[in-house]
C-alpha cells in the first residue's frame, strides 16, 4: 500500500470512545502507531487506507455513534445489553464493529462475534459493508454464513449469519463456544428462528458466564424483551427528525389507480428523489410493474424515465447497491420506483429515497394445522411496520411518506406489533431442531410468545408419521439423520427414502430444484406462447418433478458446454428461465451431496429415464410426501386433498395443465388456500403405491371419503402379504394402544 493512498485524520476524529478498561494497548504505543503517523489496523496488522477515514465521518454522523461510549461501557458490565433504535440508526453496522473491538480487548479469550439476520441478502450486504468500514477483507476477518453459502474462514473475527444458520450450528456446538459475544438484530422481525435462539440463549447464558448476549430491536419490542429477559441496561437510540406523512382515507379502495396518480403526480413535480411503494403481495407488485412500465414510457421525455424496479419477496435485498451497468443507467434517468412488498427493514441503504407510498395491507401465509396447508390472508400491518416503513425517510429532511389508509385505520385496525412467526407457521422443522437439541440438554425453550398447542400436537404427529420419533417420543435414528439435511422434514425423509430405491442423484435433484427460487422467469406481456412453447420442451410424461429434473439437467450440460458465463445466462434468458435460481439450486445440490457423503449413505449410480427408475423416484417422493395427496374427483381437474376437504386445481404452469392430461392421483409439493387453490409442482401416482408405502396408523387416522374408500378396496386386492407386512409395522407402531401417540415431551 503506498504512503500516498493514506491520509491521518486529526486526534478529534479518530476519538475511538473507549473506557479506558478496554484499551488493548496495555501502554504499549507499538501496537498502534508505525513508522511515524501511520496508524495500524489492529485487526489485520496492516496500515489503514484513506476510504477508512472517509468511511470512518461517515460512521460518526450515525445516530447511534452517540451511544457508542454508554453502549462499551454496558458492554463491559453486563452479560446482556438491549440496544432500541429505528431502522437506519446504524445499529445493525456499528454495534457489531464495537463488540469485535471488546473481543480484541481481551485477545480473543472467550471467541469471536456472530450477528444474525433475518433475511439473507442483509447478512451479506452488511458484511461487505462493515468489512470495508473496517477495512479489512471480506472472508478473512469478516465474514457470512447464509444457507448454503460459507464466505468465512477459521480466523473470521465476525461473522454475520442467518438467524436459521446459527440455529443449525447449535446442532454440533449447542454452547456455541467460537463466540464471545453474540448479537440477534432485528429481533422485532419475530422469525421462528430468532425467537427460538432468545430462548435456548437463556440457557447457554447460564453455562457460560463469560459470554455476550446483544439483541438489536425496534423501539415497539423493548417492554416484552426487558419482561423476558429481566432487568438488563437498554441503549435508546435517540428518535431522527420527524417524517411529513400524509394520509389519504379514501384511497385504499382504489389503491393500484392512487398509487399510479402519486408515482406520475411526484414525477412530473420535477422534485428529486427515488420512490418506494409498498404493496401487498407479489402479484400486486407484477400488476404495478406493469402498469408503471407501460404508463410511464408516455410521460414527457424531458423529466427522464422512470426506472422501475420490483423488489419480490423471495429477492429481498439492500436496496440501491448497484452493479455498474445500474450506475450508469442512474447516472441517466433522474428517478427510481422500487416495488416490494417486505417490511422494509431490507432498504436501508439507500439515502436516495424521498418517497414512500404505504397501501398499509400485507399478505400473509398463515399456517392451518388441521388441514396442513397455509392461508394467504390480506390483513393490516402492524404499526411498527408501519414506523420501519416511515424510518426510511428518517434521514430525508423533505421526504413525504403517503399512507393510503385514514388515521382511524390506523389506530383501530393495525396491531401494535407484528405477529411472531412461530403462532402462523407450520412448526415441523422447529419441534425436529428442538428434539436434536435434547440430547444436548438443551430442549426446554422458554418461548416469547408460545406457539398453539394445537400446531405443536400436529408437528409431533408429522414426525412421528415420517418415523422421525421412537415410541418413547424421543428422535429415533432416521430423526437424527433428517435432522442433518438443512430441508424440510419432508423433502429429508425423501433422500433417506432414495438410499433404499437407488435413487439419490435424482432425489437430490428434485429436493435442490424445489429449495431454490422458482425457476420459470416472470414472462413479460406478450411473450407468453413464446415461453410456452420453451419450457415444453422439458415436460416429461412423468410429472413435475421429473421436468425439474430436466431442466437441471439441461442447465448442467448448457454450463459444461459453454465457453463463458455469458452463453448461461444468454440460453437461460432464451428459454425463460432464471439463471439465479438454477445456479442456487446447483450449489444447492452440491451441499445436499457434501451432506449425504458425510453421513455414508449409499448413493447408486442415476439411471434417469428408464421406467424402473421413475417407479422408484415416486416411490422416494411418496415415503416423504404421502400426507400430499389428491384425487380428481369428477375427471375435470377438480383435485380433493385426501386429508381434507379443500379443492384445488393444478396450477397452469403444471405440465398436466399444458399438456391437458389430468390424472387422478397425484403427490404435489404446494398447496395454498388463496383465491386460486392451485397445488403445485405434480407427479402422477397410482393408490396401489401410496397404500404400499403410506404408514398404515396414517392411513387410518384420514377422514371418511370417497377417496378412502377407494383405497381400502385396493388395500383388500393388494397380496396377503403385502397386507400382513403392513399390519406387522403397524403392530411394531403401536404395539398395545388406540389412542394418540402423539404428547409434547
Amino acid at each position: 500500500m503506498e504512503e500516498a493512498e493514506l491520509e491521518c485524520p486529526d486526534s478529534a476524529s479518530e476519538k475511538r470512545y473507549f473506557p479506558e478498561s478496554l484499551d488493548s494497548s496495555d501502554g504499549d504505543e507499538e501496537g498502534i502507531l508505525a513508522c511515524e503517523d501511520l496508524e495500524l489496523n489492529p485487526f489485520d496488522g496492516l496500515p489503514y487506507s484513506s476510504r477508512y477515514y472517509k468511511l470512518l465521518k461517515e460512521r460518526e454522523d450515525l445516530p447511534i455513534w452517540k451511544e457508542k461510549y454508554s453502549f462499551m461501557e454496558n458492554l463491559l458490565q453486563n452479560q446482556i445489553v438491549i440496544v432500541s433504535g429505528d431502522a437506519k440508526c446504524g445499529k445493525s453496522s456499528q454495534v457489531p464493529q464495537w463488540c469485535a473491538e471488546y473481543c480484541l480487548s481481551i485477545h480473543y479469550q472467550h471467541g469471536g462475534v456472530v450477528c444474525t439476520q433475518v433475511h439473507k441478502p442483509t447478512a451479506v450486504q452488511l458484511a461487505l459493508r462493515v468489512a470495508d468500514e473496517m477495512d479489512v477483507n471480506i472472508g478473512h476477518e469478516v465474514g457470512y454464513v447464509i444457507p448454503f453459502e460459507n464466505c468465512c474462514t477459521s480466523e473470521t473475527i465476525l461473522r454475520y449469519c442467518t438467524d436459521d444458520m446459527l440455529q443449525r450450528e447449535m446442532m454440533s456446538s449447542p454452547f456455541l463456544g467460537s463466540y464471545g459475544v453474540i448479537i440477534l438484530d432485528d429481533v422485532h422481525e419475530r422469525s421462528i428462528a430468532t425467537d427460538v435462539l432468545l430462548g435456548l440463549l437463556k440457557d447457554v447464558l447460564l453455562a457460560r458466564p463469560e459470554l455476550k448476549l446483544i439483541i438489536n430491536s425496534s423501539p415497539h419490542l423493548v417492554s416484552k424483551l426487558s419482561s423476558y429477559y429481566g432487568n438488563v441496561p437498554l441503549v435508546e437510540v435517540r428518535k431522527q427528525h420527524p417524517v411529513e406523512v400524509v394520509h389519504l382515507s379514501g384511497a385504499q379502495k382504489e389503491s393500484f389507480e392512487s398509487i399510479l396518480r402519486l408515482i406520475f403526480e411526484i414525477h412530473q413535480s420535477g422534485e428529486k428523489g427515488d420512490i418506494v411503494v409498498f404493496l401487498a403481495c407479489e402479484q400486486d407488485i407484477e400488476k404495478a410493474y406493469e402498469i408503471v412500465c407501460q404508463e410511464g414510457s408516455n410521460l414527457n421525455p424531458d423529466l427522464g424515465e422512470l426506472v422501475v424496479i420490483p423488489l419480490y419477496p423471495k429477492e429481498k435485498c439492500a436496496l440501491f447497491k448497484p452493479n455498474d451497468e445500474t450506475e450508469k443507467r442512474c447516472q441517466v434517468y433522474q428517478r427510481r420506483v422500487v416495488l416490494t412488498a417486505s417490511s422494509g427493514e431490507s432498504l436501508i441503504w439507500s439515502n436516495t429515497v424521498k418517497f414512500v407510498i404505504d397501501v398499509g395491507v400485507e399478505r400473509r401465509k398463515v399456517y392451518n394445522p388441521r388441514i396442513r396447508a397455509d392461508s394467504l390472508v390480506t390483513q393490516p400491518i402492524s404499526r411498527s411496520q408501519a414506523d420501519t416503513r416511515k424510518q426510511l425517510l428518517s434521514s430525508s429532511s423533505s421526504g413525504k411518506l403517503f399512507c393510503l389508509y385514514s388515521e382511524e385505520f390506523a389506530s383501530k385496525d393495525m396491531r401494535p406489533l407484528k405477529p411472531a412467526e412461530m403462532q402462523e407457521a407450520n412448526l415441523t422443522s422447529m419441534v425436529l431442531f428442538l428434539k436434536r437439541i435434547d440430547i444436548a440438554g438443551l430442549g426446554h425453550c422458554d418461548f416469547m410468545n408460545r406457539p398453539a398447542p394445537e400446531s405443536l400436537m400436529q408437528a409431533l404427529e408429522d414426525l412421528d408419521y415420517l418415523a422421525a420419533l421412537d415410541n418413547d417420543g424421543n428422535l429415533s435414528e432416521f430423526g437424527i439423520i433428517m435432522s442433518e439435511f438443512p430441508l424440510d422434514p419432508q423433502l429429508s425423509k425423501s433422500i433417506l427414502a432414495s438410499c433404499e430405491f437407488d435413487c439419490v442423484e435424482e432425489m437430490l435433484t428434485i429436493a435442490a430444484m424445489v429449495t431454490a427460487p422458482n425457476c420459470f422467469s416472470n414472462v413479460p406481456h406478450g411473450a407468453e406462447e413464446a415461453a410456452l412453447t420453451r419450457w415444453k420442451t422439458f415436460l416429461h410424461p412423468e410429472g413435475d418433478h421429473f421436468t425439474l429434473i430436466n431442466i437441471y439437467k439441461a442447465y448442467q450440460d448448457t454450463a459444461l458446454n459453454s465457453t463463458s458465463e455469458h452463453c448461461v445466462e444468454k440460453w437461460c434468458h432464451d428459454y425463460f428461465l432464471n439463471c439465479c435460481a438454477l445456479r442456487m439450486a446447483d450449489v444447492i445440490r452440491a451441499e445436499l451431496l457434501e451432506i449425504v457423503k458425510r453421513i455414508e449413505l449409499p448413493c447408486a449410480e442415476p439411471a434417469f429415464g428408464s421406467k424402473e427408475n421413475a417407479l422408484n423416484i415416486k416411490k422416494a417422493l411418496l415415503s416423504g410426501y404421502f400426507m400430499q395427496i389428491a384425487r380428481d374427483v369428477d375427471g375435470s381437474g377438480n383435485y380433493l386433498m385426501l386429508t381434507h376437504k379443500q379443492v384445488a386445481q393444478l396450477h397452469p404452469l403444471s405440465g398436466y395443465s399444458v399438456t391437458k392430461r389430468l390424472p387422478e392421483w397425484v403427490l404435489f409439493h404446494k398447496f395454498s388456500i388463496a383465491e386460486n387453490n392451485y397445488i403445485r409442482i405434480t407427479s402422477e401416482i397410482s393408490p396401489e403405491l401410496f397404500m404400499q408405502l403410506a404408514p398404515p396408523y396414517y392411513f387410518s387416522n384420514l377422514p371418511p371419503s370417497e377417496s378412502k374408500d377407494i383405497l381400502h378396496q385396493v388395500m383388500d386386492h393388494l397380496s396377503p402379504l403385502s397386507t400382513m407386512k403392513k399390519d406387522q409395522k403397524m403392530c411394531e407402531k403401536c404395539p398395545e394402544t388406540t389412542e394418540p401417540r402423539c404428547t409434547v415431551q
